[in-house]
């Protein structure tokens, strides 16, 4: 079991065919549960993570987690409260990728970038954009040439800026 003391992590999902998909990110003091399959017993699932920024983190073996758990009541709660909030954070995926199309993907992306970054100025690739998004780059650089065109944003090489969050947060929730 990982637990970030500092940094920011990305837990992902890989396809045969290569492609990723983000399912959720951890930041300072988030535990990633996921990567201790062995604590979830009937978990069938493999998931990648891989360090956004430059991390340190505690890695807890399983058994010793397990045996915290056991012997804290606080403990398992609080374990069960990470798997419910993480439970969630991948229906949402779910339900974005099935029912939100593309370009209010990309603005939904683009507008959680900026406030973790606490910046409008994105150092982001189409193609790193493309594997949270589990998609092609080539249709994450249409839907921003599309997004540019409207005046959303100004693309730059390795480089998104946000110039009307206002108007992207209403793609985003139309």
């Amino acid at each position: 079991m990982l637990l970030v003391k500092s940094g920011q992590l990305r837990a992902c999902i890989l396809s045969d065919e290569g492609r990723e998909i983000t399912i959720y990110r951890l930041f300072d003091r988030d535990i990633c549960l996921f990567s201790a399959s062995c604590l979830l017993r009937s978990a069938q699932f493999n998931i990648t993570i891989e360090a956004e920024k430059d991390t340190s983190l505690w890695v807890i073996p399983a058994e010793v987690y397990r045996d915290i758990m056991e012997a804290s009541a606080a403990a398992a709660n609080y374990t069960n409260e990470i798997m419910a909030a993480r439970f969630s954070e991948v229906m949402w995926l779910m339900e974005q990728i099935m029912w939100k199309s593309m370009d209010k993907r990309v603005a939904a992306f683009l507008l959680n970038e900026a406030s973790i970054e606490n910046t409008t100025r994105l150092s982001i690739t189409h193609e790193t954009i493309a594997s949270h998004l589990g998609t092609h780059r080539e249709v994450v650089t249409r839907m921003l040439r599309y997004l540019q065109g409207e005046g959303m944003v100004q693309l730059s090489r390795g480089t998104v800026e946000l110039l009307d969050k206002r108007r992207l947060t209403d793609l985003r929730d139309s």
